[in-house]
């Protein structure tokens, strides 16, 4: 698929595309003659897991780690990793899964503390204006 059918598939916009292209954390998987972007299922998939980091925080690097590291533990056949590497991606997957799970209970925490504001300034709003509703 082109690349703008991508980007409603996904939500990123076309600039955020390219650069997680340029910046090798998902390349098409091919070009058309005409040179335009082509991108596959499993690109969407890469791109919906780089779209779930970002709004906790983690950095282009650490995507590409953690894509590089699903990518090994996805690999059949001859290109399998050994035991050892399996249990040392293993690993590192977990102290990814920890991370999203503390990085998403503070997001619980900044999101309970705004909304307490908002319904603070709701409230003031409210006896300011007569408006007790």
């Amino acid at each position: 698929m082109h690349i703008g059918q991508v980007a409603a598939r996904t939500e990123l916009s076309l600039r955020t595309i390219r650069h997680y292209d340029e910046v090798g954390l998902v390349r098409p998987s091919a070009r058309s003659q005409g040179g335009f972007r082509l991108y596959t299922e499993a690109d969407v998939a890469r791109l919906m897991v780089i779209r779930r980091m970002k709004p906790l925080g983690f950095t282009l690097e650490e995507m590409g780690e953690l894509l590089a590291v699903t990518d090994r533990l996805d690999a059949g056949g001859a290109a399998a990793p050994e035991a050892a590497e399996r249990e040392r991606l293993l690993a590192r997957l977990g102290r990814f899964e920890r991370a999203a799970h503390e990085r998403c209970e503070a997001l619980r925490t900044q999101l309970s503390r705004a909304e307490e504001f908002a319904a603070d300034l709701r409230r003031r709003a409210g006896q300011l204006t007569g408006d007790n509703a």
